[in-house]
């Protein structure tokens, strides 16, 4: 519904709201620690260690090393399962413990699970590799293939809560996956298709993923610095976010904590170019969103950019807005300047922190900005969050191959007539 035609105008929609979020990210875990996270403006970036940089210039990354997916991983075996499909089950849990859910309750309700993810689980091929080249088709592991697998991080969510029933799907649009994911989830329960839908994005930090934009040249030395006049590029980084979505009357009826409301969402393709945003598509996807959402430009109190911190995303990303937004758009800030670039988690992760900013009145800053670029021109939230009365977000996600998915999340009120 969201990729033509609008969706909450149709006859027969229910409403959907949001009930839990499950945060895993480098400026913190779950929700108190995310949300403080974001008002401090705190940084995710250090040197790297999940995998050997000798020979690179920049080492840099936001990645988590003291992950420990036991905490979350009761019922499968952490050991057999690869690491993204380790961050999709501890996001999963997460939110449905902050959703106030057990996978008992899920059981007897029509459960849908959608993860979106750039790479899936190719951090297993890398080790299959590397093992093959070292030492050998034998030295391979057999359970290296069964790890692989993308298929695990939606599958083994449902596997991990014994949710039989649940329909699962990884969607693999790259950077634009976690809103699509979370698109997914909300036409499912709109339609009254699902009861509860678990939706978000995971990956995590993998040697290929560095080494490609390394090679592309669009890593930044040391910080990522979205819309800033001296931007380097992007960091690298890993992290996970679900969400828990519902209608609002089930939610209200067994006095769900309701985080926002989701408004609508838009899809495009625009097919331009492998790896160059493209403008027109980009704000083709902002209005269809608004079409789908019921709500126009002049409603958006802030804007969740994809933001990556290049030379070519950040002036076209700004670009496209103005084409839609008439006048001065609305604050618009980068949280991968905290976050780092999370590749299929990232549009989660800041619909979570839209959702955050919503219930609790305050813009998050883009950080590390030292001197505006006249080229860009807008309100980027600099350094420090804001107090804000946020009613209508948007989040905006780009992706390679030109998928684009743009979220539209609003404060949630019980007539919105």
């Amino acid at each position: 519904m969201g990729r033509e035609t609008a969706g909450r105008q149709t006859a027969g929609r229910r409403r959907v709201v949001v009930t839990g979020l499950g945060i895993i990210s480098s400026i913190g875990t779950g929700v108190p620690e995310f949300a403080e996270g974001l008002r401090e403006g705190r940084s995710g970036a250090r040197p790297i260690t999940a995998f050997d940089t000798r020979g690179f210039a920049y080492t840099n990354a936001c990645d988590l090393p003291d992950f420990a997916p036991e905490r979350w991983i009761a019922h499968l075996d952490p050991r057999e399962l690869g690491r993204a499909t380790q961050l999709s089950i501890a996001s999963s849990v997460l939110a449905l413990r902050d959703a106030q859910l057990t996978a008992e309750a899920l059981r007897d309700q029509r459960t849908l699970i959608a993860v979106g993810t750039t790479y899936g689980e190719s951090g297993e091929l890398d080790r299959i590799v590397a093992r093959q080249v070292a030492s050998g088709s034998a030295a391979v592991e057999t359970s290296a293939a069964h790890r692989s697998a993308s298929s695990r991080l939606s599958a083994d969510i449902a596997r991990e809560l014994e949710l039989t029933r649940a329909e699962a799907v990884t969607i693999p649009t790259a950077c634009a996956a976690g809103n699509y994911a979370i698109g997914y989830g909300f036409d499912a329960v709109a339609d009254g298709e699902a009861d509860v839908a678990l939706c978000g994005g995971a990956d995590a930090l993998l040697r290929m993923t560095f080494v490609t934009f390394y090679r592309l040249g669009t890593i930044a030395p040391s910080i990522c610095q979205p819309f800033d006049r001296n931007r380097k590029g992007i960091l690298t980084g890993e992290g996970g976010a679900m969400l828990v979505l519902e209608e609002l009357d089930a939610a209200s009826a067994r006095g769900a904590h309701i985080y926002a409301e989701v408004l609508g969402y838009g899809l495009t393709c625009d097919a331009h170019h492998p790896v160059a945003p493209d403008l027109h598509g980009i704000a083709r996807c902002i209005a269809r969103a608004h079409h789908n959402a019921g709500t126009t430009p002049a409603q958006v109190d802030y804007i969740s950019a994809h933001g990556t911190g290049t030379r070519a995303n950040d002036v076209t990303e700004v670009a496209a807005i103005r084409q839609v937004f008439a006048g001065e758009p609305p604050p618009t800030s980068s949280l991968k300047s905290m976050l780092g670039h999370t590749m299929g988690a990232a549009s989660a992760l800041a619909a979570a922190g839209c959702a955050i900013a919503l219930e609790n009145g305050f813009i998050p800053p883009t950080i590390n900005h030292a001197e505006a670029d006249p080229e860009i021109g807008i309100d980027c939230v600099p350094n420090h969050a804001r107090p804000a009365d946020l009613r209508v977000v948007q989040n905006n996600s780009l992706a390679f191959a030109g998928n684009n998915a743009v979220l539209i999340l609003g404060r949630c009120a019980e007539d919105r007539s």
